[in-house]
């Protein structure tokens, strides 16, 4: 009797795609116009962003509530790229924390606004045990997100900030000096 009630919920579950959601470290809730997006960007969130994108065709803003970051940070490139291809805008919220690649996918929204209280927290990335602070600025290790931050913000001057503000195991929070200073907002 337990089992075929746990196999029931599990094809519930299923059908509803929180199985694939939860797999992927994110949660997606369209409310009208918005994507409420919370948790950890993975490789397998962009083909969700997608697929929730398609069929809410009203979606507009990408609202960003906690998001730890990525363990994907192609997979986060690749998000912001459709995002920006789609003309959507970004927000957070006063209570959002949003941190690391959270940050990146932020940067596309062709409108990028928040409200007072919102935080965003950026620091260097590490491959293995090297930050991404000690590479030569020439390394191609660095190509793929500067040339990322380029595109959407018209300089690459913040990545080069981020590697900066914190080693990979730290969380610097972003001023309103330096959220202006970079561009971040098109608002304020």
């Amino acid at each position: 009797m337990m089992r075929g009630l746990v196999l029931a919920l599990a094809l519930l579950v299923s059908a509803c795609g929180v199985v694939e959601n939860a797999s992927d470290g994110t949660q997606m809730v369209v409310r009208g116009d918005q994507l409420i997006l919370s948790g950890t960007i993975t490789s397998r969130t962009p083909a969700n962003f997608a697929r929730v994108l398609a069929a809410n065709p009203q979606v507009r803003t990408v609202v960003e509530t906690q998001i730890d970051g990525s363990i994907d940070g192609a997979a986060t490139i690749e998000m912001g790229y459709r995002l920006r291809a789609l003309g959507l805008g970004t927000h957070l919220r006063a209570d959002s924390v949003v941190d690391s690649g959270g940050v990146d996918l932020f940067l596309a929204g062709r409108r990028r606004t928040m409200e007072r209280g919102a935080s965003l927290g950026v620091h260097s990335w590490r491959n293995g045990y090297r930050e991404g602070s000690s590479y030569p600025r020439h390394a191609p290790e660095h190509q793929m997100t500067r040339r990322y931050v380029a595109d959407m913000l018209g300089s690459d001057a913040f990545y080069w900030f981020t590697l900066g503000a914190a080693p990979s195991d730290y969380i610097h929070e972003i001023t309103a000096a330096e959220i202006a200073r970079f561009g971040l907002l098109t608002q304020p």
